[in-house]
């Protein structure tokens, strides 16, 4: 056994001990440092070097936009700003068919320019919706599946946490990024709509406004007009942090701490709902899930560098170009990977493994790196709704406390939905760059 071992690379069996590590139950960053370090002794390198790895890792400016966007998404969430929004939209599109079907495609996608974390989504903003639709005759497995795949396209959607970290190991213009997500987005969005028509409705309950009580009464337009003044502040939150990345007042990284401080000012001076505890859980759950990010990130960056030493970018950059001449069969095939990928790891891990190898292929052939970040963005997005390990899914069950065999096959309908759409965002490259070229970037 030991003479077959020393006839694998260095850098194979680390990736082989990863899985490995991943099927026997360890958790994703811890696989990742395990490996790395296996790897770093099999090719006689001191574990001394792998503390300057971590930090040198890590210590990236644009990296400082992970944990304040998660906080900005939480504090969103618990400062009654989401809740408006629902009630906003509810009373904008409510009526239309397809009723809280639409109201939650909607303020999915809308929130993802807030919140910018799938899972985060679904949490903030997931019971309110699912609740409200069951109550407009959904089935309560069919809500939460719209849910998770709205939340999901939070990666999508500017300014995505997703598209952060894609800029900093590309070395792309993360101001790009997110202009060349917005049509996909929105694109990703229709497909979800064109669902709504197919899904069996009952009749729902009579008291709908029980869930989240409509506080507005009169014509439409008093209505309207009443609930936008309301959430206002909230529904300005993209146009202050998109607005200000665009025009260049801000970077994509500073954009963070001022949707952190905006998100403090709307609870604190226009709702009133800032509270010393609210803030504290908040400071708290953001602390958590940025921990779990970086944790990824500092660990990805030792398993990174023993990429490199071992040259497997090179190797397997070279196998893949091999496959075929033609670009659209290397294409095929590396969506089927990240496909797969995403069926059994977080999306930042799948970018930390997969982009050193993708990266190069992308330069060879020639494609676009704004546009293949965004089509690498919608794959991930889809791994979120993807069992055995879609991550909104299992949020999803939690909320509604239903079997995780159950949401999934509510989801089933958008996960085929987004496969189409998917397919829509790899044949036109355009739809991702129109807006970047328009702009000049």
């Amino acid at each position: 056994m030991s003479d077959l071992l020393a006839q694998i690379p260095a850098g194979t069996q680390m990736v082989l001990a990863f899985f490995l590590l991943m099927a026997l139950g360890v958790p994703v960053a811890f696989s990742l440092g395990l490996s790395a370090l296996y790897a770093m002794w099999l090719i006689g390198f001191g574990f001394d070097l792998a503390g300057d790895l971590i930090a040198a890792g890590i210590a990236k400016y644009s990296l400082l936009a992970i944990p304040f966007f998660i906080l900005a998404g939480s504090l969103m969430g618990s400062l009654g700003i989401a809740e408006r929004m629902i009630r906003f939209f509810r009373v904008l599109i409510g009526s239309l068919p397809g009723g809280m079907g639409v109201v939650g495609t909607v303020v999915c996608l809308f929130w993802g320019a807030v919140s910018g974390s799938g899972p985060a989504s679904v949490a903030a903003i997931g019971p309110m919706l699912i609740r409200a639709m069951e109550e407009d005759g959904y089935s309560r497995a069919f809500a939460a599946g719209l849910v998770a795949t709205g939340a999901a396209f939070s990666i999508v959607i500017p300014p995505s946490i997703g598209l952060v970290i894609y800029g900093v190991i590309a070395e792309t213009s993360i101001s790009d990024l997110f202009i060349a997500a917005i049509i996909p987005g929105i694109f990703m969005g229709a497909m979800m709509l064109a669902v709504l028509p197919f899904a069996r409705r009952g009749q729902g309950r009579a008291a709908l406004d029980r869930i989240s009580p409509d506080p507005y009464a009169g014509t439409y337009l008093d209505r309207l007009g009443r609930s936008f003044i309301d959430s206002f502040w909230g529904l300005m939150t993209p146009v202050v942090i998109l607005g200000g990345i665009y025009s260049g007042v801000f970077t994509p990284t500073e954009a963070a701490l001022v949707a952190t401080v905006y998100a403090l000012a709307v609870g604190w001076l226009a709702y009133g709902t800032l509270t010393v505890r609210g803030l504290y859980e908040s400071l708290s759950d953001a602390a958590a899930s940025s921990a779990v990010v970086m944790m990824v990130v500092a660990y990805a960056s030792l398993f990174g560098w023993v990429v490199t030493v071992e040259d497997l970018v090179g190797s397997y950059s070279t196998a893949l170009l091999g496959l075929s001449d033609n670009s659209a069969v290397i294409l095929i095939v590396i969506m089927l990977i990240l496909l797969i990928a995403g069926m059994f790891m977080d999306a930042v891990t799948v970018m930390f493994i997969s982009l050193p190898i993708f990266m190069p292929v992308v330069h060879q052939l020639g494609w676009d790196p704004v546009w293949f970040g965004v089509l690498l963005m919608v794959n991930l997005a889809i791994g979120l709704i993807t069992p055995p390990v879609g991550i909104n899914l299992y949020v999803a069950a939690n909320v509604t406390k239903l079997s995780i065999e159950k949401v999934a096959k509510g989801a089933l309908p958008f996960l085929l939905a987004s496969l189409v759409g998917l397919i829509g965002v790899a044949v036109f490259p355009e739809m991702s760059l129109f807006l970047v070229r328009l702009m000049g970037g």
